[in-house]
């Protein structure tokens, strides 16, 4: 097997070369070395054809491809395959003179193995090129050499948004300490965290810049250096934008952005996402909410989301959302690719704000009992028109059977068919898959196989096109038979990855545990590690990641807290799962150090920083460990080397107990690196890492050095106190003074805290943002000036532990001690409360004593004073900070002082000090109230400075089950004006209380008294219990009621209106205790007062009700109320005047707020629109209608409180109907009118004495003037001179009968008409002889009269359509009130014919008008 390498050049479009010199790596599985120096196999040279085809593929799919195939999981590819031909000939010729030849360099290419086009495995090559410089270093570390560039910095143009590393080999003895610079400028890590990463590993150093930007152009340089001399080496790094995403930019540092730019945004991150659990199938959302400075509907912030350091895009499985003050990442449907650890990146004006939780995603149901899990990270290669290579990672089996196959599926895209392609389950995680057809697109998905049934499909891969490529690509296929299959070459052939090593758990969390182990011996193409834990004692495994973790540490979230775990890892390759390593120590994962802790070691202490150096020595100080481990750390060991060297050496044999050590017999001017150990009663833990190199060269400035060892207590939602040691080195004079500064985590602006230096060694530092992280340094003031910072703090984020307590300052209530106490929030068994005053450790001091029992510690002050004044704080050991601090003034110090007398000279407390009350009859009563009386309590009254006892006029008296002691006075007086006072005693205990009656006080006091006694007096007769109110009835009935006690049946009431009095229908009956008048329809008329007077013998009461201003409104809303409830709905009526709309209700007045609306406007009552009402309604009449008063009415009725509307739609047929029933009511009013008719002077009964003469006048009236006619028993009676029939002027009618006889007697009717209708009116005449008795009038005596029908006395003619007569539920009947009645219809008059009767008297031709409701009923 034969590895060939070549050198290239990729360019871009316009020649710009874009990567120089880049080295190819391709293998010839079937060339010998024979073949290599003779000729190339067809295999070969397709390999080679591949870097020529540029005319077969565009030059930006070569870069692509080119880029591809050899970029790194996370940075670029390694720095021997980035020269170019120039730098090759030196690296040949460096390589000669340090013994390394041609044969060395094929046999390290030899020792390399490459992968597809989507990764070059780079981390063999780098293992190799670390084992070369190792043995390099080997070689020269005894020959003193200068520092020398053996790889130098080349320049790279990259695209915005990608990482780009810079590389080179240093060479010298001692190993030369690098520095990098950008623009002249050292690169500081720390100032842009997350940006920059130095690494130094066996003389390979590198600059990693992150996600590049514009502003990242310059020239970079790295500056090598020993003691021997100094080299530097330097490259430019241009960053370009994409067509359309601007131009880049090489001048200034930061690229031009307008004013609202989403990069200018203050944005500060608040809730955070926790470490999440999901499930295969289910869906899951991330979201962290933040403040927005300025917030900008329209510009939200940028917002990034990595998986695993690799950046999300939005797509269906894939959901981002940014706005709203919360940025957001939604998996709808989770499978096990969408484990690992997330990054919310939020990109800031101070730079960026940044979270990471890692999210577990297990197995779904299992498709049968003990199926495996789905495979996961389907992903294709190798893609040709006839196959395709499908490669995927095994899931975990933790207490399934071992899994013997996968079966890999296909389907077509734009179906949902899938297709099993391997009729055998596949052992391996590869499979090629062939029988595509060219051009079409695919899907793939894998199924694992064991013994109990094959699992849940996999997530689908990504889209992949069966296209033709070049054959040079097919590195791990060969075509046997027609078909395709896995190449298998030699160092395949070894199967699963050895079981790793050594696995170690340690505490990290309340429900974490830490996890370590060793990586395996032999790896084997190690894809990851599948880890597993168990309670201890259960005989079942559980998987703690389900998807191949790649480094050999792992945090195990969501523990039960209390439980031991114990753990195990299995190594995974394309073969499979090694065996599982041995199993961790068992662990205790508890909430708190408990039991068992004091047997784990502390962990490793951090933050080395220098002190000071003379020349021979240095002084470092270190932070101690965060977990102590379960008791207190009491051993700290220090290791140097020189930072050229590998080998470590312990600078101290015995522990040290400070955190702080001088390290001796150093070289000067040699750098050197340095570790820290702690140690407890269970041993020592693992070392911290390695120190940044500290040059010892003695220490000459004026300034003083760094303060260290920065701390915080009272961390609050809003401030904390930071606190710090002294310098050890000071500088040309003593430390004055400190200044305090602070920046925001991730942030390089320091904002000094302190305008003034000050000369205490801690600062409350307020103002902070609640959840806002922060970094923290102090530097040193003397006389010469401000000395160097000291180490940046711990970020510290301004929030309180959950349930943290303050200290309570009392006193306590059996000893009167005055004492300072802290109930601690979070403790364990090794905690200790740390009491400070000025924040200096109190040590043993006669002024105080600490008690502390469970979670609480009380500071006692012995003898308390002035000097005990100042600032108190607590630290509870062992936590996660708890502590607080209070301020003991001197105002809080007196008012303890005087609780503490009170409590040591006791007083009889009481709930109530002395008052008074008057009670009926007039007697007042004076009283306090103590919390408690003893039995042999003693007390006594002093009025005035006299003791008063109790006897006549006065009662004393107490109660020790309430405490209560009394004082009645019988007669309260003008002279009992004056201070009243009890004076008690109770064992040891006493007090007194005053009360002072003086001036108005007492002028109140008495009043009240002397009104309690005349209502004492007024009782003792009748009298009212409750004076006049009133109440409305439902038929709307005002009712003025009182009610009446201490009465007899001799006892009267009597009502008066404005002393009138008013006698009811019915007498008042006082026996029943209540009194009413009514005052039926209500209206202005019943204003007035009204009285009622109650009496008898033994006196009388008066009770008056004034019904006006508000008591009267009050009535008519009260009205209103009942009248809008039952109000009817609207009702239409036509009249000749015009169309009516009534409202029938309870009751009707005008006082009521009634509103009348036509299409919302109000309407005022006009000529055109009348409103008005009876008692019975409410009506509003459109006279002389229009199509202008079409549309929508409403009648409000407000009772004050509540409106009742009442509608009706006038518009459409209803309008329609109504308007042609008001057209031929004013017709039929208009005939009525005119009609012709006897105006009067006709008599109904006639008798008279035979020969005299008979004239029957009338007069008529009609337009036009009507036709008179006369008829005589009912036939028409002719003028003649017996009978004699006038008609003068059209107004006078007669019938003049002359000497009348008995013959002439009968029924006499005359008939007036006219073309709009006419009248009948009949009399009867008797005629008598002379000496006869004059008979008694009688009508109808004619003999055909007596078969004349009888109608109404004002009949009308029938309606053309018929009157509908509203329900009882809808509208009531109207009354005979009703301005117009309804009118039942009757058939017409008859005409007066021979054969017909004469009509009776006064019959109209007209119609009366009738009633319409909404909707009209219909014609008929």
């Amino acid at each position: 097997m034969l590895y060939i390498v070549l050198s290239a050049s990729i360019h871009g479009a316009e020649g710009e070369q874009h990567s120089s010199s880049e080295r190819v790596i391709f293998l010839l599985p079937s060339a010998s070395a024979s073949q290599a120096a003779s000729g190339w196999s067809a295999t070969s040279l397709r390999c080679l054809n591949f870097l020529g085809k540029s005319s077969s593929k565009s030059v930006s799919q070569a870069q692509a491809q080119a880029t591809e195939a050899m970029a790194e999981q996370a940075y670029t590819v390694p720095v021997f395959r980035q020269r170019t031909a120039e730098e090759t000939e030196e690296y040949q010729r460096v390589s000669k003179n340090v013994g390394k030849g041609l044969a060395v360099i094929q046999e390290e290419l030899h020792r390399m193995r490459i992968a597809t086009k989507a990764q070059v495995e780079s981390l063999e090559i780098q293992k190799e090129v670390k084992g070369m410089m190792r043995k390099r270093v080997d070689l020269l570390e005894e020959i003193p050499k200068l520092p020398d560039f053996l790889v130098a910095l080349r320049p790279h143009t990259v695209w915005e948004k990608t990482p780009v590393k810079l590389f080179c080999t240093v060479e010298g003895n001692p190993r030369p300490i690098v520095k990098w610079y950008k623009d002249g400028v050292p690169v500081d890590p720390l100032s842009a965290p997350g940006k920059y990463k130095i690494e130094n590993k066996y003389g390979v150093h590198s600059l990693i810049v992150s996600r590049c930007v514009v502003s990242d152009t310059a020239e970079y340089s790295a500056v090598a250096t020993n003691q021997h001399g100094t080299a530097t080496s330097k490259a430019k790094i241009i960053v370009k934008r994409p067509a359309g995403a601007g131009e880049s930019c090489h001048l200034g540092l930061v690229p031009h952005l307008t004013e609202i730019h989403a990069s200018k945004l203050d944005v500060s991150l608040l809730d955070r996402f926790p470490v999440s659990f999901g499930v295969e199938g289910n869906s899951i959302r991330l979201v962290c909410t933040m403040v927005v400075v300025p917030d900008l509907p329209n510009i939200p912030p940028i917002a990034q989301w990595y998986r695993d350091d690799k950046l999300l895009k939005p797509s269906k499985l894939v959901e981002m959302s940014v706005g709203g003050g919360a940025a957001s990442l939604t998996l709808p449907h989770l499978a096990k690719d969408d484990e690992g650890l997330y990054t919310l990146r939020i990109f800031t004006k101070d730079g960026t704000a940044e979270h990471s939780a890692y999210l577990f995603v297990s197995d779904a149901a299992p498709s049968a009992p003990g199926a495996p899990g789905a495979p996961m990270s389907v992903k294709a290669y190798d893609i040709n028109s006839d196959y395709v290579l499908v490669a995927w990672k095994p899931p975990n089996t933790v207490n399934e059977a071992p899994i013997t196959g996968y079966f890999v599926d296909r389907c077509e895209a734009g179906t949902d068919t899938w297709v099993q392609c391997n009729d055998a389950p596949v052992k391996i995680c590869k499979y090629p898959v062939h029988g595509l057809r060219v051009g079409h697109s695919y899907y793939f998905r894998v199924r694992a196989v064991n013994s109990s049934g094959i699992s849940r499909p996999s997530r689908k891969s990504d889209k992949v096109t069966a296209l033709d490529a070049a054959e040079s690509e097919r590195l791990q296929v060969i075509k046997i038979e027609g078909k395709y299959d896995i190449v298998i070459k030699d160092d395949d052939l070894e199967g699963v990855p050895s079981a790793p090593g050594h696995v170690v758990a340690t505490r990290n969390t309340k429900s974490s545990v830490f996890v370590q182990w060793e990586a395996p011996k032999h790896l084997k193409h190690l894809m990851g590690y599948y880890i597993d834990g168990r309670v201890v004692g259960a005989k079942e495994w559980f998987a703690c990641n389900h998807k191949p973790f790649k480094h050999t540490r792992f945090v195990v979230h969501g523990l039960i807290p209390g439980e031991t775990y114990v753990f195990r890892v299995q190594a995974v390759n394309l073969f499979g799962l090694s065996e599982e390593s041995q199993e961790s120590s068992p662990i205790a994962v508890e909430p708190a150090l408990g039991k068992g802790a004091e047997y784990a070691t502390p962990s490793s202490p951090f933050g080395i920083t220098m002190l000071s150096s003379d020349g021979s020595s240095i002084t470092v100080a270190w932070k101690s460990p965060k977990h102590c481990g379960g008791s207190k750390v009491n051993a700290y060991y220090i290791d140097k080397r020189d930072a050229d060297t590998l080998v470590w050496k312990e600078v101290n044999l015995n522990a040290v107990t400070e955190r702080m050590c001088t390290v001796e017999n150093l070289k000067e001017g040699t750098f050197y690196e340095f570790r820290v150990t702690a140690g407890n009663m269970a041993g020592v833990g693992l070392p911290s890492a390695a120190s940044i190199p500290m040059k010892c060269e003695a220490w000459t400035m004026e300034e003083p050095g760094p303060a260290y060892d920065l701390s915080f207590s009272e961390v609050r939602s809003h401030s904390l106190v930071i606190l710090w040691r002294a310098p050890i080195y000071t500088g040309a004079s003593a430390v004055t003074g400190y200044f305090v500064d602070m920046a925001k985590k991730g942030s390089s602006e320091f904002v000094t805290v302190n305008q003034e230096a000050v000369s205490h060694r801690y600062l409350q530092v307020t103002g902070l943002e609640e959840g806002e992280s922060y970094v923290f340094r102090v530097r040193a003031v003397n006389a010469h000036g401000v000395g160097k910072p000291s180490q940046l703090s711990e970020p510290v984020c301004a929030k309180a532990i959950p349930g943290t307590k303050e200290i309570v300052a009392g006193v306590d209530e059996e000893t009167g001690d005055v004492f300072l106490s802290l109930e601690a929030c979070e403790i364990c068994e090794t905690s200790k409360f740390v009491w400070s005053k000025n924040y200096k450790p109190i040590s043993d001091c006669p002024r105080v004593a600490v008690t502390t029992k469970g979670r609480t510690s009380r500071l006692t002050f012995t003898n308390p004073d002035k000097d005990d004044l100042g600032k108190y704080s607590v630290i509870v050991t062992d936590t996660d900070g708890v502590s607080a601090s209070h301020t003991l003034t001197e105002d809080a110090l007196n008012t303890m002082l005087e609780l503490s007398y009170a409590i040591r000279h006791p007083i009889v407390p009481l709930k109530h000090g002395l008052n008074y009350e008057v009670l009926e009859k007039g007697h007042v009563r004076f009283w306090l109230q103590a919390v408690k009386l003893s039995p042999s309590v003693s007390y006594r009254f002093i009025v005035n400075d006299k003791e008063v006892t109790s006897g006549e006029g006065q009662k004393i008296s107490h109660d020790v089950a309430t405490g209560i002691i009394q004082m009645t006075v019988d007669h309260f007086t003008r002279a009992s004006e004056g201070t009243y006072t009890v004076q008690i005693h109770d064992g040891k205990a006493k007090t007194q209380s005053s009360l002072v009656l003086v001036g108005d006080v007492f002028k109140a006091a008495l009043k009240e008294a002397e009104f309690q006694r005349k209502e004492h007096i007024r009782k003792q007769g009748p009298h009212f219990s409750e004076y006049l109110y009133f109440t409305v009835t439902e038929d709307c009935t005002v009712m003025l009621v009182c009610k009446v006690a201490n009465v007899k049946k001799e006892s009267t009431l009597h009502w008066y209106k404005d002393d009138e009095e008013i006698v009811p229908d019915t007498p008042p009956n006082v026996m029943s205790g209540s009194c009413a008048l009514p005052l039926p329809l209500f209206s202005r008329k019943d204003h007035g007062v009204y009285k009622a007077v109650l009496g008898d013998d033994r006196g009388k009461d008066t009770s008056v009700f004034d019904i006006s201003g508000k008591v009267f409104d009050d009535i008519i809303n009260a009205i209103a109320q009942i009248a809008g409830a039952s109000a009817s709905e609207l009702v239409l009526q036509c009249t000749p005047e015009g169309i009516r709309l009534q409202c029938y209700m309870n009751y009707y007045t005008e006082e009521m707020k009634t509103v009348w609306k036509h299409k919302e406007s109000k309407i005022a009552s006009s000529e055109k629109m009348r409103i008005g009402g009876t008692a019975e309604m409410a009506w509003m009449q459109i006279c002389d209608p229009s199509d202008k008063e079409k549309g929508h009415y409403s009648m409000e009725i407000s009772d004050g409180v509540k409106t009742h509307t009442r509608t009706f739609d006038l518009s459409g047929q209803a309008y329609t109907d109504a308007y042609e029933e008001y057209l031929r009511l004013k017709a039929a009013a208009f005939a009525e009118k005119n009609r012709g008719r006897v105006v009067g002077g006709l008599p109904d009964v006639v008798t008279i004495m035979e020969e005299k003469s008979l004239s029957l006048t009338c007069t008529v009236w009609g337009e036009p003037t009507p036709e008179v006619t006369w008829f005589k028993n009912e036939q028409e009676v002719a003028s003649t001179e017996h009978t004699r029939v006038t008609f003068d002027g059209g107004k006078f009618a007669s019938l003049v009968i002359n000497k009348v006889t008995p013959e002439d007697s009968g029924k006499y009717s005359i008939n007036v008409r006219n073309k709009y209708g006419g009248e009948f009116v009949e009399i009867t005449v008797s005629v008598y002889r002379h000496g006869e008795k004059i008979p008694e009038p009688k009508l109808g005596q004619a003999k055909a009269a007596a078969t004349t029908p009888v109608l109404p006395k004002s009949p009308a003619p029938p309606s053309k359509t018929p009157t509908p007569t509203p329900s009882k539920t809808q509208t009531p009947a109207p009354s005979m009130k009703s301005p117009t009645p309804a009118s039942t219809p009757i058939s017409k008059s008859p005409t007066p014919t021979p054969k017909s009767p004469t009509p009776p008297r006064s019959v109209k031709s007209p119609t009366p008008p009738r009633f319409m409701k909404s909707p009209t009923p219909p014609r008929k």
